[in-house]
């Protein structure tokens, strides 16, 4: 049997999509076609993320206070994010929903996903992984939570601390 002890950055955006599907029932292909994963990539996702503790012993039910006290504490340290070169693409972190407008950026502290369809310019951010652009053009709620994440990942102090309130009001406080 293969081990599955390590968190890939896929497995942190399949949780965000069960996030941002609440209780909806959901089966192995709607993630492989919201997300562009294969269907192995997905089973191997959840074994991992259920052996982390994110996910129930049925790999249906998000653990949301483990997640939150990851994404909170661990994620800019395991998948950091730094400012790249300016590119056109999707707007991430504080240039999009929901942080966009309650931080006031100016046009160079842009942060977009480098994508070939995207009409925004700014410095470019790598997603968690690289087809996040497709899978957050198709759900807005998944959007925002990856673009919250990135807050988390490559903001500054009052962006990150904006970040995990909304964060926390997504998905419960941790022991909730």
């Amino acid at each position: 049997m293969r081990p599955f002890n390590s968190i890939k950055p896929q497995d942190i955006v399949i949780l965000l999509k069960l996030v941002a599907l609440g209780d909806r029932k959901w089966r192995h292909m709607d993630l492989v076609a919201a997300l562009g994963l294969s269907q192995t990539e997905i089973s191997f996702s959840l074994n991992r993320c259920r052996t982390a503790g994110f996910l129930d012993s049925a790999k249906k039910k998000v653990m949301k206070a483990a997640l939150l006290e990851f994404l909170v504490h661990g994620l800019k340290y395991v998948f950091p994010a730094r400012p790249g070169p300016i590119s056109r693409g999707i707007p991430t972190a504080h240039s999009a929903a929901p942080l966009e407008g309650r931080i006031v950026a100016s046009a160079d502290e842009i942060y977009v996903w480098p994508y070939d369809n995207g009409r925004v310019r700014g410095q470019s951010i790598e997603p968690l992984y690289d087809k996040a652009p497709l899978a957050a053009e198709k759900d807005k709620a998944l959007y925002e939570l990856l673009a919250l994440v990135d807050a988390v990942r490559a903001g500054r102090a009052r962006e990150q601390a904006m970040a995990v309130r909304e964060l926390e009001a997504r998905l419960g406080k941790a022991g909730e």
